[in-house]
């Protein structure tokens, strides 16, 4: 279901302050409960009602399957949109993202999933008639993209127990979702998941990965919900913080989790975190991998690096 908005005219000292293209993609089923399309034609018609407000020529699209959202904030380019806004989950984002990473246009998001990591890292509302001015207003900022095995990412992929879990929470359906689902899921799991090799180059640096419960690289600072993996993670630096955590000990873990939550994981025994450009890890079977959230397939070997300053984001 896609539904363009045309020009305002109701408005037009408004229009004459701004009158740009903005887009909106929408995904209706992300969230925790209540996730229905009826939920989605409210938000399209606040945020037309919102940006229609601003002096801004709205359109409206709401994606319909996995990998839409890529295709809308394509389209949405090559028809002139200079801000692409993402109103949905890490999921929604990241396509948005990847549609806009190496172009001129800017990237807004308004956190509507159950973990809105990189919304919750450039500090924006979750109350869309707080956050749709915002971003009309904003400025934009140039930050980093990462790439896995030539998926791009902007807040965080991993391989290990981060992926493992996220492939848990997908099979659950979008109905069961939420926090306390996650720490369900992470509880249970943390008792079978069991620690695996790795061959590890951090620029090109051979590192030991003997036992390693995960590695993460993150371009932004948490997962999402607050939980911190990577404390002095900056979006515009022009690294990857790789976070790799390695440990046979089960309580060692599960005394890192409130560490999560404090900001302070890379203290935690058995964390080491290097700042780096790229990295490559293999194994003896195929990788778990998860990129902002949403699990994708791997061989057995991963390829990642930085791309600094490649994707704008208003705020």
């Amino acid at each position: 279901m896609v539904r363009h908005a045309a020009h305002a005219s109701s408005h037009g000292p408004l229009i004459a302050r701004s009158f740009v293209r903005v887009s909106v993609v929408i995904n209706p089923v992300a969230g925790v409960r209540g996730a229905s399309l009826n939920r989605a034609r409210r938000r399209a018609e606040l945020a037309f009602e919102l940006l229609t407000a601003e002096g801004a020529d709205p359109e409206i699209l709401i994606t319909e399957r996995r990998g839409h959202a890529r295709e809308l904030a394509r389209g949405a380019v090559e028809r002139g949109s200079r801000l692409v806004i993402a109103w949905g989950g890490d999921g929604t984002v990241n396509e948005v993202a990847s549609a806009l990473a190496f172009t001129s246009a800017a990237l807004g998001v308004i956190p509507g999933g159950s973990g809105n990591g990189l919304a919750r890292m450039l500090g924006m509302p979750s109350d869309p008639r707080v956050a749709l001015p915002r971003l009309v207003r904003g400025r934009d900022q140039p930050i980093d993209v990462g790439e896995a095995n030539g998926r791009l990412f902007v807040n965080v992929a991993g391989v290990g127990f981060d992926a493992h879990v996220a492939g848990c929470f997908a099979r659950i359906g979008h109905a069961r979702r939420g926090f306390l689902k996650y720490a369900t899921i992470v509880l249970a799991e943390l008792g079978r998941y069991q620690p695996q090799a790795y061959a590890l180059e951090l620029d090109a640096e051979a590192t030991e990965c003997n036992a390693a419960f995960l590695l993460s690289f993150a371009n932004g600072r948490q997962w999402g919900n607050g939980a911190v993996i990577a404390p002095e993670a900056r979006l515009d630096d022009g690294f990857l913080d790789a976070v790799l955590v390695q440990t046979r000990n089960r309580a060692g873990i599960v005394k890192a989790i409130p560490r999560l939550f404090s900001g302070t994981v890379d203290r935690a025994a058995g964390v080491t975190i290097r700042r780096i450009r790229a990295a490559r890890v293999s194994s003896d079977r195929p990788l778990s991998l998860h990129v902002d959230g949403e699990v994708v397939e791997c061989t057995d070997t991963l390829a990642v690096q930085v791309h600094p300053s490649v994707l704008r984001v208003r705020q």
